[in-house]
C-alpha cells in the first residue's frame, strides 16, 4: 500500500517556508544593522573599494598584456606562422 505523503507544493509547506525565510532575513538585516550604524561609514566604504577593484582591474590587465607582448616578441624570429604573427603586431606596435 502507498501511503499518503503531503504535497511538497501544499499551502502548509509553503507557510512554513516563508515563515522560516523570513526569520532568515530579519536576523541578517538585524546584524547588518548591529554592525554597520553609520550609512555614510557603509557607502564610503563601498565606494572605496569599487575605487581600489578598478585600479587593480587596470594595472592587473596592463601587466598581462604587457607579459603577452613580451612573449611574442621571442617568436619573431621563428620562421613560419608563429614569426609571422608575431612580426605584424610588433611592427603594429612599433608604428604607433
Amino acid at each position: 500500500m502507498a501511503k499518503n505523503k503531503p504535497d511538497d507544493k501544499s499551502p502548509a509547506k509553503k507557510v512554513v517556508k516563508d515563515a522560516q525565510l523570513g526569520a532568515r532575513r530579519g536576523v541578517l538585516e538585524e546584524l547588518f544593522n548591529d554592525l554597520y550604524d553609520d550609512r555614510r561609514n557603509v557607502y564610503l566604504m563601498n565606494f572605496l573599494r569599487g575605487i581600489f577593484f578598478g585600479v587593480g582591474s587596470v594595472l592587473g590587465a596592463t601587466i598581462v598584456v604587457a607579459f603577452l607582448f613580451w612573449i611574442l616578441s621571442i617568436f619573431v624570429d621563428f620562421p613560419g606562422l608563429i614569426g609571422d604573427i608575431a612580426k605584424t603586431s610588433q611592427d603594429a606596435l612599433e608604428s604607433r
